[in-house]
């Protein structure tokens, strides 16, 4: 524990009168010293030389002299490989049935003793030794895993493992979740363990409220992600590669995953970076599609106290005519912080504030935590106790119920890895739903158990159902948040079949896209936290999470007028648009500071909702393509290296590049731009990439370019939707999809596309059709060179 830990430490523990939390801390560590005693001696073990093969559809099995292999290549490209008989099933990441094999690769023998599979859009490579290489079809290496070692201890029980690799000396390593100093990983060792940080956090901090083993790796050879699929406590060491000056050698960069046990079984997804995350969407899941009011502006605050300051706030966003489409209610409109209730002193009359607000088109969306009360009394704690044969809470090793401290005092943690708790839990979200919630968030859900000792956590000995095979808290840690999304999200459907559930969550793992979103969790205040914002969003929609956003102006302490307003204007162009402060942050309104940070932050508002249909769009694609809505900057030119080390700016989907100002006092700012003719959205200004371009970045706006040709969906000025078109240049095409908003059920939506391109002085926009090019059926407002003249419409 450093100082900061210890700081962290009282801050909490005066919070939550610790002694309790001290008591079940010490408990605790007393049920792991009893039932996780040391593994003592132990083996070490190497694959050893390869004696034999066996023909699969798809591959095949490598049987070396102390393991074995089996390589998969799917009909699609995407490689599993599993080590001494991994499969890729159970697997909480996995969404239904697997891949299935490619019929026409056949594992075959390659030079130097040892064997490959040759398919359409990879090559695997099995050395005689067990090293495995991911190759491109024009023999280019992406990937090569060195021979895996494994540690047993000599009584028996888990192994522990590490799989060391290289990548190419250019690469670029991004993922492993939520990572607060990326989004590009240096050289660093970074945690597999999902972890509340004991308050706000920073860069410096890691790690966070979600990791997953997932490397998206970026390199003039190709992009791929590798996922190493155990959700054990471990740690990823990356080191960049360096290119040999003149006649010297490479180094390669390196990746060394060590995982405290589970299986030893890996996916790589090959391709250009939106191929990538579509094989890897396939592979865990298509995102969950939030309703439509869920991307427009939101409102948070904990600590607002009652209903009456709910309807100030919200009367205060009307008369100044500012868009707002939910507000949240954090812990404290609780009783006394217990789950699925309400202080009915302070919200005596909650269902019909929930419609009120409804009514001027604002939903309500609350709050859930995990833990429950431990007291008799409690209907949520009596009916868990009744679920199944011994209750739907964690148990320790000798059958008790697991108690930890978290805000309602001692509670207890429902085991969200036994599919009839799931079942009990969700149905619990009734109650919310009664109330007059359009929507959840889960928090506190690594699970936080308070305790002055390190991780905030259950004891790694609690035991878990685990989809019936039983094992303790070390293997269901990582994945407990995201058990609960399911048990809320499915909960969710069962309850209101009509309506697309709205659900968004602290913690998770690899697949929780499948369920909702999440958010930053504590950012600290500050210009770092601003970055962190940012990073965050970036590198978990390279891990297949697109809906996500950051607590706007930081958790803690108070924002400068100027650092809200950069931070509000971050989050006008994140999919998660959502203020949000600690009890003893102060007020988030943008009105708080000052009527010219209210000037600005109502334009950033109206831009919102200016373009709610493209948005709109990017959440319909992000479900279809797994391609998120937030992008790195080199997403269309992978092989632009200078793109790769851009961090302070992203795309929108394909046709807007977004530049936020991160630093203080900046009103002039560089940005990269991808190849291509860029319109700066504000002066009108054409600039070619790829290169650089110093731009104007005054405290009204950010700087935001329109790709040239770009064609998307906005609200008009009579608050129809139109297409917005940003003129080719002459000689070239432009396009965009379009995906008309089919309400908030289960409507399959239309997809529409649109080309562009300039013909005889005008810019001609036409619909694409199987059936060939038709009249666009829509108003179209052309910008760029000559704005609205000369437009034809077909």
């Amino acid at each position: 524990m450093d100082g900061r830990d210890l700081v962290r430490s009282v801050r909490v523990f005066a919070t939550v009168r610790g002694l309790r939390a001290m008591r079940s801390a010490w408990r605790q560590r007393r049920t792991d010293a009893w039932a996780l005693r040391p593994p003592g001696a132990e083996r070490a073990r190497v694959p050893g030389p390869a004696q034999g093969v066996e023909r699969l559809p798809g591959g095949g099995i490598v049987r070396f002299a102390r393991s074995q292999v089996r390589v998969c290549v799917s009909s699609g490209g995407t490689v599993f490989w599993g080590w001494d008989g991994a499969e890729p099933l159970p697997s909480y990441a996995v969404a239904g049935r697997v891949p299935e094999p490619d019929p026409r690769a056949e594992l075959e023998p390659d030079k130097g003793g040892g064997w490959r599979v040759v398919s359409e859009r990879v090559t695997v490579a099995v050395s005689r030794n067990g090293a495995v290489e991911v190759r491109t079809p024009g023999g280019v290496v992406l990937r090569r895993d060195m021979p895996p070692r494994w540690w047993e201890p000599a009584a028996g029980g888990p192994a522990r493992w590490v799989q060391r690799s290289e990548v190419p000396a250019d690469a670029r390593f991004f993922g492993l979740g939520g990572r607060a100093s990326g989004p590009r990983l240096r050289g660093g060792t970074y945690r597999l363990w999902n972890t509340d940080p004991r308050g706000s956090f920073g860069p410096g901090d890691d790690p966070l409220y979600i990791t997953m083993p997932v490397q998206f790796v970026v390199s003039d050879a190709g992009t791929h992600l590798a996922f190493h699929d155990s959700s054990w406590d471990g740690q990823v060491t990356l080191r960049e590669g360096e290119e040999g000056a003149g006649s010297g050698h490479d180094r390669p960069g390196a990746s060394e995953v060590r995982m405290s046990g589970g299986p030893l079984r890996c996916w790589v997804v090959v391709g250009t970076p939106a191929r990538v995350l579509h094989g890897w969407t396939a592979l865990t899941g298509a995102p969950a599609l939030p309703p439509s009011w869920a991307l427009g502006p939101q409102h948070a605050r904990w600590g607002f106290g009652s209903q009456e300051e709910v309807r100030r706030v919200v009367a205060g966003y009307r008369e100044r005519e500012l868009p707002l489409s939910a507000l949240h209610l954090d812990i404290d409109h609780y009783e006394a912080h217990q789950v699925f209730t309400v202080d009915e002193e302070r919200f005596p009359d909650l269902p019909g504030l929930a419609r009120e607000l409804r009514e001027e088109g604002v939903r309500l969306v609350s709050i859930v935590d995990p833990g429950v009360k431990a007291e008799r009394g409690n209907p949520v704690y009596e009916a868990g106790s009744r679920v199944g044969s011994s209750g739907a809470f964690v148990r320790d090793p000798r059958g008790g119920a697991v108690r930890g401290v978290v805000w309602p005092g001692e509670c207890v943690y429902p085991d969200f890895t036994d599919p009839a708790v799931r079942e009990w839990w969700g149905g619990l979200y009734e109650e919310r739903l009664a109330r007059g919630f359009s929507g959840v968030w889960h928090d506190m859900n690594e699970p936080v158990s308070f305790t002055p000792f390190g991780d905030m956590t259950l004891p790694r000995s609690a035991r878990h159902a685990l989809e019936g095979r039983g094992g303790d808290h070390r293997e269901a840690h990582n994945v407990y948040g995201l058990a609960m999304a399911r048990a809320g999200y499915e909960g969710l459907r069962r309850l209101r079949p009509d309506e697309r559930p709205f659900l968004f969550s602290r913690s998770g793992w690899a697949g929780m896209q499948r369920y909702g979103g999440t958010w930053s969790g504590d950012v600290s205040t500050g210009w770092p936290g601003l970055r962190a914002s940012l990073s965050l969003v970036l590198g978990l929609g390279l891990c297949g999470v697109p809906y996500s956003g950051p607590d706007v102006g930081g958790f803690d302490g108070s924002p400068s007028p100027e650092l809200f307003l950069r931070w509000f204007q971050l989050g006008a162009w994140l999919p998660l648009f959502r203020t949000h402060a600690a009890i003893d942050a102060g007020r988030r309104e943008p009105w708080e500071f000052g009527p010219e940070v209210l000037e600005h932050a109502r334009a950033a508002l109206a831009e919102r909702e200016r373009l709610r249909p493209y948005f709109v769009t990017l959440a319909h694609l992000a479900r279809r393509t797994g391609a998120p809505y937030v992008r790195p900057v080199w997403w269309g030119s992978p092989e632009d290296r200078a793109l790769r080390d851009c961090e302070d700016a992203f795309l929108l989907g394909d046709a807007l590049l977004v530049a936020p100002v991160l630093t203080r006092g900046t009103d002039r700012r560089a940005v990269r731009l991808p190849r291509g003719r860029w319109y700066d959205t504000a002066t009108g200004a054409a600039h070619e990439g790829p290169g650089q371009v110093l731009v104007d970045a005054p405290l009204s706006r950010v700087p935001v370019f329109a790709r040239a040709g770009a064609v998307i969906a906005v609200r008009g000025a009579d608050g129809a939707e139109e297409l917005e078109v940003w003129a080719p240049p002459v000689g070239r095409t432009g396009g965009g999809l379009v995906v008309r908003d089919a309400g908030d059920g289960w409507a399959e939506a239309e997809l529409e596309r649109y080309t562009s391109r300039v013909v005889d002085g005008r810019v001609v926009v036409e619909r694409v059709t199987p059936e060939g090019a038709v009249e666009a059926g829509r108003k179209v407002r052309v910008r760029g060179p000559g704005g609205g003249a000369g437009v034809r419409v077909r």
